[in-house]
Order: C-alpha cells, then structure tokens, then sequence
C-alpha cells in the first residue's frame, strides 16, 4: 500500500505526524486571529472564534489535506471599513453568515474551478510574496518592537507605517530580552531541521517549534523570578482575554442582528465578501496543493462549501469571516502535517486553551513565534526558487517575480491580479509575432516566389505582423497567402489580406489566396 493510500484510508493513521504540526499550526495562528482582529476594527476574541470555527468546523467538512482555515488577512481592509460603514459589529454579523450562504451556493453550483485559470507562475509568486513579507514583518518582532504583531499581509498597514518604515524605525525599540529569545529560538529551528531531525526518531516526532516555544516560555518563568534586568515585558508577550467565570466568557461572544437582513448594504458587503472570502480561498488551496510532498488535490467545489458553512456559524456566534489562509497552511506543511487532522486539532488546541488556561498563553514571548514565522517566510521564498522560475525562462520568471512586487508593495489581490495581467499579456505578445510563417525562394532574375502561410488561429492583435510582413516584399514577387489551415481568421486580418491582394499590382507584386470555402473573400 503507497503512502497516500495509507492516508487515504484513514487520517488518524498519520498522528504522529499530525500532532505535533497541529501545536505549531496553534502557535502561529494564535497571534494572526489576535492581530488580524486588531486590524480589522474587532475585538481581539472575534479572531479566535474565527480561528476555532476555521480549524474545527473547515477542517471537518473540507477535503484539503493541508489546508488550514481562519481569520484572513486578505479581508482585514474590507471588514474593517464595513464594519465603519455598517456602523455596529453585529449589524456586520450579518453580512458574514449571507457571504457564507453565497458561498455554499458557489460551490453547489461547481464555481470552485476559477482557481484553475490562474497561472502556476503567478500562485509560486504568491507564494514567495507572502513568504518575503513573512520574514520583513517578523524582524522587528524578533527585536522587541510589537505594535503591529500579527498584521495584516500588505505594504500599508493600519497603524500608518509600512512594512520598511518599520524596519527602520526598530532600531530605536531593540530589547534585550527579545533578542535573546528570537537568536536562540533561531538556533533551536535551524539546527533541528538541519542536524538533529536525521539523528533519531525522537527529533521528528517532536518539532522544533515545540521546543522553541516551550524554551520561551521556560526563559520567561526564569528571568521574571530571577533575572528581572533580561527578563520580557508583558507588552512582548502573546495577549488573549482571561475570564474568571462562565458568565465572563459568554460575554466575550457578540450575536447577529437579525434586524438588518434587508438592508442593501448589507447584502453588497455579504457578495463583496463571498467573492473575495471564495477568490482567495481558492488561490491558497491551488498553492497548498503545489506544496503537498504527496501531491494531493483538494475539491475546490467541497472546499467552497466548507468555508461557507465556516462563515455562517462564525457570523452567528461572534467571529470574523475565514478563508483558507497560506500562512497556516505553509507551516502546517513544513512542519510536517499529512492530513487535515491537524487542522482540526489546532482549531481544539484554540478551543481548549483560551477557554480553561489563557495564561499559559500569556507566559509565551512574541519573539518565539516571530522566529518561527522567520523560518516559514524563509522556506516560502528560497533562493533555489526564484533561481528555478529563471532557468525556466522569461515567461515564466516575469510573472513570478511582478506578482511578487505587487503583493510586497501593494497587498495580495492587487499583487495577484498584476500576475495575471502579465501572465496574460505575455502569450498575446508571443502570438501576435507567431501569426504566420513565411517561404520564400528565389527564381531566376531577382524574382521572388513567397508564399505566406497564417496560423491556425489569427487574431487582431497578428494584423501589425502580417502587414510588416506584406510590406517588405519587393517587386517582382509572385505571392501566394495561403489560408486554408486557418480555424479562425479575425475580420481585420481577413480585411487587410483582402485589400493588399486588391492593390498588390499597382506594387509589381502578383498575389493569389488559397482559402477554404467558408472564407469568403469576394465579401471585402
């Protein structure tokens, strides 16, 4: 039995592995739920819930075996401003569980397969875009500057810098404590997944994520009682509520108002979300599955479904809108996760630990997590890799390296649609060039015996080929445009053929066509 039959049959089989990807799936998304819910103008629960919903409920209905479901930094932006414009959190409830409903629809109506329309070249890019942003917004983490920890994914962020702004004003914020932690943390990453992972069955089993983040939290306990001078203020340590009672809890959840179901603005802003919630779930699937060791394919139309059933119950119990998030996914598979048990398993781990021990959470330092999205952020964006997209070649590498540029500088849709656009416009140049092919031969005194023969598809954009093409033949030439292996010739190709053989006497040239019955040029 292969090894993806094996995980096939049933997904408890691959535990081992699963577990301890599930812990550092939790570490990285508990700071992402908490500061994508600061950026989007919501309490800071709402991202957990989100996060809860995105691992359990996704998780369970979705057949993305890597895929890992929460709040989206895509949508900050959009839910921030909605939520101004709406004018209320419950009010904008609302348009969360209508966006899921739409997507339910979408998938029930197969729309999962817009993913496939966008280039490999672009979804690599995206890839290395992420991871590139990644690793510049985790350096001054790393440091001790955390004012924006957990941001969103995009140049401008809400606090009013920019992703080098910020590299440039860390300087003045270095703390010691951080420093420390972030280095050694490094050290324990590096030398794990480089040396000791290949020594002995104990190092995979147990990742080095684990360890770095228990060593923080050991580093914490011990500075704090012993050594206050190097020890982490609380403002460097991880943050979520803490609640004495049930009633405390339950107060931390926000409901829908159902009131405002129809309201047209609600409506616009519930599809503004379905698309751009479904467009991005999409695009993260295709690039989890590229990076699948096993090279799985997930059901888009399922996947659809799943995250609009995630939306609605997040919209009915308080939670931000979810998608399938890369960040999550790219470190649930470095990590070493083989089915989507470790989704869910995360999603229990947020469920369990925010509800019974916060303050454990509250012990780990920022600068823990900054490390191991340092890693992550590296292993999205190797050097190998833009080396690789090069090799391949300029139609390839342009793409790449434009939806790169776009997301750093700008953020990830309008990074993606620069990608497309260029991955578009590419073949249409390379068409344009390729619309015919000429054979010419050369005859006795100077005359010339052309015959010009059209691809099988021309369109408008081959019309400046063909004339300069046409054009450069002297006189004296006994030409023959043959296009009787043409499928479709556009009417402006056709019009300017048609017209030159009309006046290609009064050049000295003798011009002949040769077409199929259907094209008639005797119409022109």
């Amino acid at each position: 039995m292969s090894e993806s039959e094996e995980i096939k049959d049933s997904i408890f089989n691959n535990i081992r592995q699963d577990f301890p990807a599930s812990i550092v799936v939790f570490f990285v998304a508990l700071p992402l739920c908490l500061g994508i819910a600061l950026a989007s103008g919501a309490s800071l629960f709402s991202g957990i819930i989100a996060g809860i919903v995105g691992g359990i409920v996704v998780g369970s209905i979705s057949n993305s075996a890597l895929g890992v479901s929460g709040p989206a930094a895509g949508l900050a932006v959009i839910v921030f401003n909605s939520i101004q414009s709406l004018g209320a959190f419950d009010i904008f409830l609302v348009a969360v569980i209508i966006a899921g409903g739409l997507q339910i629809l979408m998938g029930l109506l197969r729309g999962g397969t817009i993913a496939y329309y966008f280039p490999s070249a672009v979804i690599k890019g995206m890839l290395a875009g992420i991871g590139i942003i990644i690793f510049l917004k985790q350096i001054p983490h790393a440091l001790g500057y955390d004012d924006n920890f957990g941001s969103v994914i995009s140049f401008n962020q809400w606090n009013g810098e920019n992703i080098f702004s910020e590299l440039l004003k860390v300087l003045d914020y270095v703390s010691f404590g951080p420093v420390i932690v972030s280095v050694v943390s490094l050290l324990i990453l590096i030398t794990w997944d480089k040396v000791l992972a290949d020594k002995h069955k104990i190092f995979k089993l147990v990742q080095g994520p684990v360890v770095a983040v228990t060593f923080g939290i050991v580093y914490q306990i011990i500075t704090s009682q012993y050594f206050p001078s190097i020890s982490i203020d609380a403002k460097h340590l991880v943050s979520v509520p803490v609640t004495n009672s049930l009633a405390e809890f339950s107060s931390l959840f926000n409901f829908p108002s159902f009131s405002h179901i129809l309201s047209k603005e609600v409506w616009i802003i519930g599809f503004t979300i379905a698309i751009v919630a479904s467009l991005e779930t999409l695009l993260c699937v295709e690039a989890t599955d590229k990076l699948d060791p096993l090279k799985r394919t997930t059901n888009t139309n399922r996947e659809l479904i799943a995250q609009g059933a995630g939306n609605m119950i997040s919209g009915f119990i308080g939670g931000l809108p979810i998608t399938q998030v890369i960040v999550r996914s790219s470190a649930n598979i470095q990590s070493g996760g083989k089915t989507k048990l470790s989704a869910i398993i995360h999603g229990i781990f947020l469920l369990i630990i925010v509800v019974s021990i916060p303050f454990v959470l509250n012990i780990i330092p920022l600068a823990v997590l900054a490390s191991i999205l340092l890693v992550v952020g590296y292993k999205l964006a190797k050097p190998s890799l833009f080396k690789q997209m090069y090799h391949i070649g300029w139609n390839q590498f342009l793409p790449f390296i434009v939806t790169i540029i776009g997301i750093v500088f700008t953020d990830l849709l309008i990074g993606i649609g620069m990608g497309v656009f260029v991955g578009l416009f590419i073949p249409l140049v390379k068409s344009a060039n390729n619309s015919h092919f000429m054979h010419i031969e050369e005859v006795e005194d100077g005359q010339h015996n052309v015959t010009m023969t059209l691809a099988e598809q021309v369109m408008f954009l081959n019309k400046g080929a063909i004339l300069k093409a046409l054009n450069k033949l002297p006189r004296g030439t006994h030409l023959v445009i043959n296009m009787s292996k043409s499928v479709f010739i556009d009417y402006d190709v056709l019009e300017i053929v048609v017209n030159f053989k009309n006046t290609s006497e009064s050049k000295g040239i003798k011009t002949k066509l040769i077409h199929k019955e259907k094209i008639r040029t005797a119409d022109y």
